[in-house]
């Protein structure tokens, strides 16, 4: 079993832009990926399709790590269930980062969670499990991101911010410093938050509004 092998699991768009952070950095190399049982047999960017779900506990006697490339958009239930079946069948889920990535030594970032093309992640601060801090995002010092949220490309976090588990932030939002967002919370593209968030919901906009 050799230790530098992982598998994706997920064979969409999101899974393109994982490959290419992957390559950047070079600590793996991409034995395979896990898809829908008619992609086998098929490849994406040159690397083959090698099984689908079914194939997960088969396929981790030969190996160890994995990594999931399911996207998280309006929901990120399919990343959870796919998370908690890797960690059922004792799969290492290591911290993927990009070569052009920058990430503050003080700062801590939770297994499965993938730092891609030139986003940066300051000092003290905590990203949960399972992430997706996306290119060109900002995290800036002392912030927190709990598990299972998508920070989406070019998202401005500044100081002292805290969002929930199970967060969309989407594309160019900005964080005033200091607030808060509770759980399940869904925020658009092009948003300024300029207020703490304490019920769950969707938002959107410049003022921000509550629309769901």
């Amino acid at each position: 079993m050799s230790d530098n092998k992982i598998i994706l699991i997920g064979g969409g768009g999101h899974c393109k832009s994982c490959i290419e952070v992957i390559e950047s950095k070079g600590d793996f190399v991409i034995a395979g990926i896990i898809d829908v049982k008619e992609k086998i047999g098929t490849s994406l960017l040159g690397y083959p399709v090698i099984g689908c779900d079914d194939d997960l506990v088969e396929l981790r006697k030969k190996y160890s790590n994995a990594h999931i490339t399911v996207g998280q958009i309006k929901s990120n239930t399919a990343r959870k269930n796919i998370f908690k079946k890797l960690k059922e069948l004792k799969y290492t889920l290591p911290v993927i980062s990009a070569s052009s990535s920058i990430i503050s030594k003080h700062s801590k970032i939770g297994e499965g969670t993938i730092i891609m093309h030139q986003a940066i992640v300051n000092a003290e601060t905590e990203i949960g499990v399972n992430c997706i801090i996306n290119s060109k995002s900002l995290i800036e010092h002392d912030c927190r991101v709990g598990d299972d949220c998508h920070v989406s490309t070019g998202a401005i976090l500044n100081g002292n911010v805290t969002i929930g588990s199970d967060c969309f932030i989407g594309s160019n939002t900005t964080f005033v410093n200091g607030l808060t967002l509770t759980n399940s919370v869904f925020i658009g593209i092009n948003s300024l938050v300029s207020k703490s968030i304490k019920e769950e919901g969707i938002y959107v906009g410049s003022p921000l509004r509550k629309i769901k």
